[in-house]
């Protein structure tokens, strides 16, 4: 049985008596391939980051102006939301690390936070270096009231539909 390897170091083993079809590595690498993806996308759904507080986000009265989710299409002020406490998840508000600045696609998103069984769903309006930074608020909650305490939490987090944060 002779063996002929791809450029990505995947095997297709044939006998001499086959005929070889000229796609069969490529049809091969890429089944391999789309069943790869497809597992990583499942893995991928839910996963770990740091989360801190910033009680800046617990002020109702701070204006959204204050984010870079404030303008532009994806801007929460053209949405109608002028200030933290007119977003409908307040407090529980933040930044996220997916945010990466002005007008980013990912302004609005909503994400679940999960840390030792307890859950909250959390609006990004801002930018943050690591994971999330949130209101106190909110991490006194995902936290039972562990927030000060903890500092900052490893939690499991997972993006949800915009509509279950009331987007």
């Amino acid at each position: 049985m002779s063996s002929q390897r791809c450029n990505v170091g995947l095997s297709v083993a044939r006998t001499s008596t086959q005929s070889p079809h000229p796609l069969g590595p490529l049809i091969i690498v890429t089944m391999q391939l789309t069943s790869l993806l497809a597992f990583a996308a499942a893995v991928s759904s839910t996963f770990a980051v740091t989360v801190s507080y910033d009680e800046a986000y617990d002020n109702a009265s701070v204006s959204i102006e204050d984010v870079v989710c404030a303008d532009g299409p994806r801007g929460l002020n053209t949405k109608g939301f002028p200030t933290f406490g007119s977003l409908p998840t307040f407090p529980n508000i933040g930044g996220a690390a997916t945010v990466s600045g002005f007008n980013s696609p990912q302004c609005g998103t909503c994400w679940e936070l999960t840390y030792n069984g307890e859950s909250i769903n959390v609006l990004a309006i801002d930018h943050a270096d690591v994971g999330f930074n949130i209101s106190l608020e909110a991490m006194n909650t995902l936290t039972d009231g562990q927030a000060v305490f903890l500092g900052q939490i490893d939690a499991s987090v997972r993006q949800v539909q915009a509509s279950v944060c009331g987007l």
